[in-house]
């Protein structure tokens, strides 16, 4: 049987890589305590996402700081790039939060990760902008950690 993928359901299997996905189970208590969230944007015109963002952050109930576990970055309808992501804290300036790094062809796009899962990685204040930018292209995904 032949099926065509339809262009929402394509979109959303790149922006939640299924390799940086947590497993979803019973969580003890202790685990409760903290609320986990992915946050994800699709910048630049046309179609797909040029590129598109996803980052999972991570926080206890009732604290400020978010722990960033992971961000992912992906570029369609390229064969190459680097791409590095970049923060800024609520009244700061921008930083570089990760280095320069290839990404890898997967199907019709490029895609590159840092970080782990699980409650690990920097932490920030609540309403950080996070955006991946990829080497030669002006256009950036940005989200806002709340």
């Amino acid at each position: 049987m032949n099926r065509k993928i339809i262009p929402a359901v394509a979109l959303a299997a790149v922006l939640v890589p299924a390799a940086t996905a947590p497993a979803v189970s019973a969580a003890p208590t202790a685990a409760r305590a903290y609320v986990d969230t992915r946050a994800r944007d699709c910048a630049g015109s046309g179609s797909g996402c040029r590129p598109g963002i996803v980052v999972h952050h991570w926080h206890r109930r009732g604290a400020q700081a978010r722990g960033v576990g992971w961000v992912y970055a992906s570029r369609e309808g390229v064969r190459s790039g680097t791409a590095r992501w970049l923060v800024k804290k609520p009244g700061g300036t921008w930083k570089t939060g990760g280095d320069w790094k290839r990404a890898t062809r997967v199907g019709s796009h490029m895609e590159t990760s840092w970080g782990r899962d699980g409650h690990t990685g920097p932490k920030y204040p609540r309403n950080t902008r996070i955006c991946v930018e990829f080497r030669g292209l002006t256009t950036k995904a940005c989200v806002t950690l709340k």
